[in-house]
């Protein structure tokens, strides 16, 4: 079993397997979370840099997929549905589980790499039946021992560079590259269904799955409020999920009694979502999905961060973006809901300054 760390680009090149190098078809494993999957896409930039002809397939859930369909280095999309997997236990469940995994094995995948490292994702890249298996030296639930090659990336590094360690172990050289692409009428399908007339609009991310992740919902509502009563922006747009309204009734309250102010909550698919923040004139949001797109879109941005540590999973590169106040003795734990008094350290008028230097500093980029 090969367990490789870091090389320079020379050793990389050099330490390429002949089964990496004459590779035709190359599988990513990574179905989940949204913003996991939006800045893994640097794997499938490397791996169509280093290998051209191969056809690189993304094992993604189901909900998630247009997140990665439209990106030029994925040549297509395997659908994970997880819901119809999860009662695998019944013999209905097992049934299609056996299903999905004879199909995974069909596809005679030369290379299958798994960027989630959790027991699932390491049993399908063994199911595979690839003769290459990548995957991490430190995997949980023992998704290491599905692998034929391990790469040694410590928890510590960014979670960017810690997916790059897997192509990197495998001689295929890192490529830094977190662009996204939409897919083809998404703005314009969002834009009919908002009812968006022609004109920038910034789009407001208030929610997140864990509380101390979240900048108190007031306050998202009154910075959104003086950067249009200043002209600062046009339009706002609030996304989020229909389960996650509950969250913000002041962003909502503002919504109904502000027409520049439009509800997008449960109202876009991922696409959808894709499209509104490749558009924005800016997006401020909370360390999400959304703020993971609005870097892959290259988008003005402030990003709120609490008990988060930002060189693991800060925006990549664009630390200068985020607001975060941490103390002597803080713990960053977002699991934890006392944690919640770090983000509310964020105040509303270094917000509004923080968003009005990114929407200059974009107006004086080259068109």
């Amino acid at each position: 079993m090969a367990e490789v760390g870091g090389q320079s680009e020379a050793g990389i090149l050099a330490a390429m397997p002949a089964r990496v190098r004459e590779a035709k078809r190359v599988l990513i494993i990574r179905p989940s979370a949204l913003g996991d999957v939006c800045r893994s896409v640097p794997l499938a930039v490397s791996v169509k840099r280093a290998l051209p002809g191969a056809r690189v397939d993304w094992l993604v859930q189901d909900t998630f997929a247009d997140a990665v369909r439209a990106h030029p280095c994925v040549d297509g999309v395997v659908i994970f549905p997880r819901a119809r997997l999860e009662d695998f236990h019944t013999p209905r469940g097992a049934l299609r589980l056996m299903r999905f995994v004879r199909s995974l094995r069909a596809a005679r995948y030369d290379v299958v790499i798994d960027a989630q490292g959790l027991f699932r994702s390491g049993f399908f890249m063994l199911a595979s039946g690839a003769p290459v298996r990548v995957g991490y030296a430190n995997a949980q639930e023992g998704a290491s021992l599905a692998c034929t090659h391990r790469a040694q990336a410590p928890m510590e590094m960014h979670a960017v560079e810690r997916m790059l360690s897997l192509v990197e172990c495998v001689g295929i050289q890192p490529v830094r590259d977190l662009r996204l692409a939409s897919p083809t009428g998404a703005f314009e399908s969002v834009s009919r269904s908002l009812g968006l007339s022609s004109g920038a609009c910034a789009v407001i991310a208030p929610t997140s799955r864990w509380a101390a992740k979240r900048w108190p919902d007031d306050r998202f509502a009154s910075a959104t409020e003086k950067l249009l009563d200043r002209g600062l922006i046009e339009r706002a747009v609030v996304v989020g999920s229909g389960s996650e309204r509950a969250q913000c009734p002041s962003v909502l309250s503002l919504c109904a009694r502000d027409s520049r102010v439009i509800d997008a909550m449960g109202k876009t698919s991922v696409a959808q979502l894709m499209a509104l923040i490749e558009h924005a004139q800016l997006v401020i949001a909370n360390d999400s999905a959304a703020l993971h797109m609005a870097v892959g879109f290259d988008r003005p941005t402030v990003a709120l961060f609490g008990p988060t540590d930002i060189n693991k999973v800060g925006p990549y590169k664009r630390e200068h973006e985020v607001i975060q106040h941490l103390q002597p003795g803080d713990t960053l734990n977002h699991k934890d809901p006392a944690r919640v008094e770090m983000m509310a350290r964020i105040s509303v008028d270094e917000v509004v300054e923080k968003a009005t230097r990114a929407l200059n500093e974009a107006a004086q980029r080259p068109a």
